[in-house]
């Protein structure tokens, strides 16, 4: 049964690998694709482990060092992932301010308008937000 978990966590690990490689390199496209793949191992992992733990399987001997050693890689990996998604979710709002900011209309020049009159101050169009908690 340990084989089992360790088979779905080398899984998971190489699927934490791929995506944080993609993440560092800022392909988010391509890390974005990982998404199923890290998941599915995700789920194969977490029902190997809840078939060990309902059939009391323990590891023992060098299949213990090796979910040992599993377990801390797994835990690194996570936290380096969770750095990177942070990361590109950070860089991913200024763009996507960048954008909205350029598509804004631009202010007009101070000065004079149509008959001499000055120009009024270009006001920001009224803005609602809503949130739950």
């Amino acid at each position: 049964m340990m084989e089992a978990v360790i088979a779905a966590g080398e899984r998971l690990a190489e699927a934490l690998r791929a995506e944080n490689e993609a993440l560092a390199a800022l392909d988010l496209t391509r890390a974005a694709a990982m998404a199923t793949r890290k998941m599915q191992a995700t789920d194969a992992f977490a029902a190997a482990t809840a078939a060990a733990t309902r059939t009391n399987s323990r590891a023992e001997g060098q299949t213990r060092v090796t979910a040992e050693t599993l377990a801390n890689s797994l835990a690194d990996l996570g936290k380096e992932n969770q750095k990177l998604l942070e990361t590109a979710i950070v860089l991913q709002s200024r763009v996507i301010e960048t954008i909205a900011g350029a598509a804004r209309p631009l202010a007009a020049a101070p000065g004079y308008g149509r008959g001499g009159r000055s120009r009024p101050p270009v006001q920001a169009a009224a803005m609602a937000l809503a949130t739950r908690a």
